[in-house]
C-alpha cells in the first residue's frame, strides 16, 4: 500500500510538471507586438486596375505598399509617382518577374532588383533609397544562408507575407471569397502582411479592400506602409 502511495504520488507530480511546462510553452508562444496590418500589391503597376486601388486606398485613408515589377512600370511611370506623392511604400520586385532568370543565381537576383530599383530612381529623379524586396512567388525554397548574406550585404531587407488572399492564383475568386481568405494568418504574428496583386485580372481585389479593411480594424489593428525602417519578415530556411 505504501508502495503505491509513493508510485501515485511520483505519478501526479509528474502530471502536474507537464501542465506547468505546457502552460509555459504556449505563454512563450502567444503572439508578441503591435496590431499592424501592412496591404501589400505585388506584380504591377498595372493600367486600370493600379489606378483603382490607390483611389479605394485613398477613400479609406489606407497607406499601402507595391513591391513593382520594371517591364511593367514602362508607360506606367506616372502611376510610380502617384504612389509615392500618396504616401504608399514602393518596393522592389525583380525587373523581368521571370522566375528561370531571376533565379539562375543570386547575382541575377540582385541585378533583377537593382535594375528596378534604378528605374524607380530614373523616373523620380533622385535616389529613394529603397531598401525592402519581395521574391517573386516568395522566398520559401528558394532562400539560403549564402543568398541571405549577400541580400544583406547589398543593403536589402525581404518581406515576404502571413496572410494571402489567394487572388494571384484565383484572380477570378468572388469578393467574398477573397476576403474569407484574407482573415486566414500563416502563423502567431500580431502582424499582418497581406499579400494582394494587381495585375490586369485583379479586379475583384479592388472591391475586397474595404472588407479586409473592416475585418482588421474591428480587430483594432491600423494599417501602415512598409518602410526602410519596419522589421524584415522572411520564411525559415535551412542553413
Amino acid at each position: 500500500m505504501k508502495k503505491f502511495l509513493i508510485a501515485l504520488i511520483v505519478m501526479l507530480a509528474i502530471m502536474v510538471s507537464a501542465v506547468y511546462a505546457n502552460a509555459e510553452t504556449d505563454k512563450a508562444e502567444e503572439p508578441k507586438g503591435e496590431k499592424i496590418a501592412y496591404f501589400t500589391f505585388d506584380d504591377g503597376p498595372s493600367a486600370g486596375v493600379t489606378e483603382a486601388i490607390m483611389d479605394e486606398l485613398d477613400r479609406l485613408n489606407i497607406k499601402a505598399t507595391f513591391f513593382v515589377v520594371g517591364k511593367e512600370m514602362q508607360d506606367k511611370e506616372d502611376l510610380i509617382k502617384r504612389m509615392f506623392d500618396d504616401g504608399h511604400g514602393v518596393g522592389l520586385h525583380t525587373y523581368t518577374h521571370n522566375y528561370d532568370k531571376v533565379y539562375s543565381s543570386t547575382s541575377v537576383f540582385l541585378e533583377e532588383m537593382k535594375q528596378v530599383n534604378d528605374y524607380i530612381n530614373e523616373i523620380m529623379g533622385r535616389d529613394m533609397g529603397i531598401k525592402y524586396i519581395r521574391f517573386p512567388g516568395g522566398s520559401s525554397g528558394r532562400l539560403n544562408q549564402d543568398m541571405y548574406d549577400q541580400i544583406k550585404a547589398a543593403g536589402y531587407n525581404i518581406f515576404d507575407w502571413n496572410v494571402n488572399i489567394e487572388d494571384g492564383v484565383k484572380p477570378n475568386a468572388s469578393v467574398e471569397e477573397l476576403v474569407e481568405a484574407g482573415k486566414e494568418c500563416s502563423n502567431k504574428m500580431t502582424e499582418k502582411i497581406i499579400l494582394a496583386h494587381c495585375n490586369l485580372n485583379n479586379w475583384n481585389t479592388v472591391k475586397a479592400i474595404e472588407g479586409l479593411y473592416n475585418y482588421y480594424t474591428e480587430l483594432g489593428y491600423r494599417f501602415e506602409a512598409i518602410t526602410n525602417d519596419t522589421p524584415e519578415f522572411y520564411y525559415r530556411f535551412n542553413k
